[in-house]
């Protein structure tokens, strides 16, 4: 019967509702005022996909002390030379907020603040700023007085996002939200959150160091394989157009268990440095411990290490890190973590200026990865002299076979040898 009523209103050409407006073809909607805008942050440009979009809403998750409050409150200032903007705190007051824009020189006379936890509070002072940006720290503090739940629970979460949404969408109000991470990394709060808007950042690093990383995990407008580079200091955030130098280790001498890998974050590489170091277990069950690197695919290069390479990694325990606090989870690093540990294994260092790029597969091969000019040319242009990558990718500027010699070349990057299996590239680094 629902089925039938249906058929009956579509065929009888019922008007379109009030309010909602009709149909029209898509060569005839205006993009005009949908355009990304610039936030004056060239690396949260470079995430963002060229800037805010009207109307989007952004959500930015990230553990605590990370500097999401800071980066937003710079993005706010740079934005205010355009327009109002409404910073809403509901985890510091509105003094405490002063002092650190104070201290990170995000002084503007467009930048309103407001400590509210309210939702309709909020709502009346985006009705009366009228703000081209609405900037919310955090939604788990925004309380909705008619419905049921404690703040930050799944219940309150759902209706305060909806209705900022329904507020950015019909003011064409681009509306940044700052998320809480559980232990495991995860956005707090229910899964639909991240549906619901249009864009979700992740902002990371180590508190321990000044590094600090903006990853999309969903954009809308833009790429998703973006990274933005950070370096916090006591003035604020500083970003860094070439980040490279910074996950290199400054060793004057070749230690074993030691590997520089270029990794591809969207249109950028990076070159990195893994560090290994394999010994004697104390325990009857040994450890296998990462820090910035996959741990389900560290052990899978170690598995394939022992069957395929013949390395005797047995029980004893392997700790696998990266340098400067940089997370690297593409296959491209396969190769570099399993010439560490080779090199770790055997204690013997691997040559000065050497590069590894490739995926390791399970049967030992060696497979290619994308970008891979991109990735020596960058190599070349720190220095390095010689490299190790798939087979059929091609050098720069000279490529030869894993017992061979590369031919010379314009630049330093003159020796660029491909290996088909792992006992190839082990043989090829440590000549073994």
């Amino acid at each position: 019967m629902a089925r039938a009523g249906l058929r009956s209103a579509a065929r009888s050409g019922q008007a379109v509702p009030p309010g909602s407006a009709a149909a029209v073809p898509i060569t005839e909607v205006d993009v005009s005022t949908a355009g990304a805008r610039p936030t004056g942050m060239d690396e949260l440009d470079r995430v963002l996909g060229g800037g805010l979009v009207p109307g989007a809403v952004v959500l930015l998750a990230g553990e605590p002390g990370v500097g999401k409050s800071t980066l937003l409150l710079e993005a706010g200032a740079l934005a205010a030379g355009a327009g109002p903007v409404l910073y809403v705190t509901g985890e510091e007051s509105a003094a405490q907020v002063r002092l650190r824009a104070d201290r990170i020189g995000a002084v503007s006379e467009q930048l309103f603040l407001a400590a509210e936890t309210d939702l309709a509070a909020v709502l009346g002072h985006v009705d009366a700023v009228r703000p081209g940006l609405l900037i919310v720290d955090s939604v788990q503090t925004i309380n909705a007085a008619d419905v049921d739940g404690a703040p930050g629970g799944v219940t309150q979460i759902r209706e305060v996002t909806a209705a900022l949404m329904a507020v950015a969408k019909q003011q064409t109000l681009t509306t940044v939200l700052v998320g809480h991470v559980t232990k495991d990394g995860s956005i707090a709060g229910p899964r639909a959150l991240e549906h619901l808007v249009d864009v979700v950042l992740h902002f990371e690093g180590d508190r321990h160091s000044q590094l600090r990383t903006v990853r999309a995990l969903k954009n809308r407008y833009g790429p998703t394989d973006e990274i933005g580079c950070f370096e916090l200091g006591e003035y604020g955030l500083i970003g860094l157009p070439d980040p490279s130098g910074l996950f290199l280790s400054q060793l004057r001498e070749p230690v074993p268990g030691t590997c520089v890998t270029v990794t591809l974050e969207g249109s950028r590489p990076l070159v990195a440095e893994v560090q290994t170091l394999v010994c004697a277990s104390t325990m009857d069950m040994a450890r296998r411990v990462t820090s910035g690197l996959d741990a389900s695919r560290v052990g899978m290069v170690l598995a394939v290490l022992q069957r395929r390479a013949g390395v005797a990694i047995g029980k004893q325990d392997v700790y696998a890190a990266t340098v400067g606090g940089v997370r690297l989870t593409e296959p491209s690093v396969d190769l570099a973590v399993a010439l560490a540990v080779a090199s770790a294994t055997s204690d013997l260092s691997l040559p000065p200026q050497l590069v590894a790029i490739g995926e390791v597969g399970l049967a030992g091969e060696i497979r290619r990865v994308p970008g891979i000019q991109r990735r020596l040319a960058e190599a070349e242009r720190m220095g390095f002299r010689s490299a190790i990558v798939p087979p059929g990718s091609g050098g720069l500027p000279g490529t030869a076979d894993a017992g061979g010699q590369g031919r010379p070349g314009s630049g330093l990057l003159a020796n660029v040898r491909e290996a088909g299996d792992i006992r190839e590239a082990i043989a090829a680094a440590l000549g073994k």
